[in-house]
């Protein structure tokens, strides 16, 4: 009954054993009416004067996860009951309302804070005034501004140093501390962007609540980092899970393999990829009928020239003429036309060759006149049509130089030596037919800079550049100076020639720690070692290169 009262409890109704009433001693007594009151969470009232609310430190977010335990709870509870009415005769197992909680494995993120001092008497001290504070760190900063659908802080210290590895501490401050560990879990929904930054909440924890502490000792200090499950460190799970990290790993795997919102989406997703395989599959099929379809066409028509030939060409014939008397008349005239073509380009051909026999040429001059003929050079000796050297040197490509070098003889140089340009590489012909138009042919091998051998008027020295010396030797040149118009900055450089970054109001580089600053923390960043401004932007300036 105490699971199942507190399940179905509608807050922030108060829990109360009897009225509250005032005895007049002078004594606050709590008071649904009054307005501090009123925005409580989950009040619970004590009986006795003067009447207080005990659970004045749970937030919305505390509340959430008691509900949760309540629930859990009770579902245990009532399946042992049921056990008990089936067979009261069977020994109930209790030892699963008492199991260790499964906080670590829980959430997807975590938040270790880290507390170091000086000394072990400051560490205590301030690990104290610390704690007291993490309610408002995690419940008022953390849980109400950043898009967080559960947040959780683990009760229990563990005096380990656990933080990031480029922390600059002591080793008397790696000594002197504790680690909280805070679970939280991101709601989407709310979430804008892919990171969360905690910079500014820490920042302001760090002015509000812990600047109250006195006296803050230099070294007093609390180091934040972000872990995710798969990242904690081994030390957590001992104690608490009897195969340590390995065995809190399978366990998390199953509580979510038996999630039944996460087996939904898992056949949701399955089913849409058989879904897209089925697809992919009838489409393939689709294209494999078409390419038979494709290749049975050509095959039937070899088929039935082949049963023309074996025996049977009436019934094909037959087929043919009647097919061929159903065309249409343009049909009819454009295979008058191609034929007569094609008879044209014959007796062409037989009067080349008829030429070309009578006349005593070369095998060059034969091969020539026989490619001038197919590429539509040669004409008939009864055309009136009179040949021109112009004709193709207006055209350069290939059929046109061919051409004119098959009319053209062969040059002859100062040696007497002939060259056939016909026997000649295709570029090679080219460049010849170019030279011979009268355009400069420069190949790639002949390459010249053009302007390499002159000297720019401002580079020639003039004779008020030189000072005579006195001794009569050569002529020494003036000292140039160089002014620019555009002030730049002038900058220091180190040994290693980087710039030497001065630091501005929002860094101010140091090379050892000298101590806190307000709204600034001591680490090493992107600008170097020194102090950075807490919850800004680090920007590097542009006249500096790291």
């Amino acid at each position: 009954k105490f699971f199942l009262v507190f399940k179905k409890w509608r807050w922030p109704n108060p829990i109360m054993l009897t009225e509250t009433r005032d005895a007049g001693y002078g004594l606050p007594v709590w008071n649904p009416q009054h307005v501090q009151n009123a925005r409580q969470v989950a009040p619970m009232i004590t009986p006795a004067y003067p009447a207080m609310n005990s659970t004045l430190s749970v937030s919305r977010q505390t509340l959430q996860i008691l509900h949760e335990e309540f629930c859990r709870g009770f579902q245990i509870v009532d399946k042992l009951w049921k056990q008990s009415e089936a067979d009261p005769a069977a020994k109930l197992n209790w030892g699963e309302l008492f199991e260790p909680s499964d906080f670590f494995i829980n959430y997807p993120h975590y938040l270790s804070l880290c507390i170091v001092g000086p000394t072990q008497a400051d560490a205590q001290a301030w690990a104290g005034f610390v704690e007291s504070r993490f309610r408002k760190l995690v419940s008022d900063m953390l849980g109400r501004s950043l898009p967080l659908s559960k947040i959780q802080l683990w009760p229990k210290k563990f005096e380990f140093f656990i933080a990031d590895k480029a922390a600059l501490v002591t080793a008397a401050q790696r000594r002197n501390c504790i680690t909280y560990f805070v679970g939280f879990q991101v709601d989407l929904l709310r979430m804008r962007g892919k990171q969360l930054n905690i910079e500014l909440q820490m920042h302001n924890f760090r002015d509000w609540e812990l600047s109250r502490f006195q006296p803050l000792v230099p070294g007093m200090d609390v180091m934040a980092k972000c872990f995710k499950v798969k990242e904690l460190p081994k030390i957590v799970f001992e104690g608490m899970y009897d195969g340590g990290k390995l065995t809190a790993m399978k366990k998390r795997r199953q509580i979510r393999d038996a999630d039944p919102k996460r087996q939904e989406r898992k056949r949701l997703a399955k089913l849409q990829a058989l879904k897209a395989k089925m697809a992919e599959i009838q489409k393939k099929k689709e294209e494999e009928q078409e390419k038979d379809k494709e290749t049975d066409a050509p095959v039937d028509k070899k088929r039935k020239l082949k049963e023309t030939d074996d025996g049977e060409p009436e019934k094909d014939t037959k087929l043919i003429k009647t097919e061929a008397t159903e065309t249409d008349g343009p049909v009819k005239e454009e295979s008058e036309n191609q034929d007569e073509e094609e008879q044209e380009e014959a007796d062409l051909l037989a009067n080349a060759i008829d030429v070309i026999q009578s006349e005593e040429l070369t095998r060059e001059e034969a091969e020539a006149e026989r490619t001038k003929l197919l590429e539509g050079g040669f004409q008939a000796e009864d055309e009136d049509y009179v040949y021109e050297e112009d004709d193709d040197a207006d055209y350069i490509g290939r059929d046109a130089i061919r051409a004119s070098l098959a009319n053209e003889p062969t040059p002859v140089t100062e040696n007497k030596s002939t060259v056939d340009k016909r026997s000649l590489p295709l570029d090679k012909e080219e460049a010849e037919v170019l030279r011979k138009v009268g355009y400069t042919v420069v190949s790639d091998d002949d390459a010249v800079v053009v302007g390499g051998n002159v000297v720019l008027p401002w580079r020639k020295p003039s004779a008020n550049d030189y000072i005579t010396s006195k001794t009569g030797g050569s002529n020494q040149m003036k000292n140039v100076r160089i002014k620019f118009r555009t002030k730049f900055d002038i900058v220091e450089l180190d040994t290693h020639g980087n710039v030497i970054d001065k630091g501005d109001d929002d860094f101010m580089p140091s090379l050892k720690w000298t101590g806190r600053r307000g709204g600034f923390e001591f680490k090493l960043g992107e600008r170097g070692l020194g102090y950075y401004r807490t919850g800004k932007k680090v920007v590097v300036p542009s006249n500096t290169a790291y």
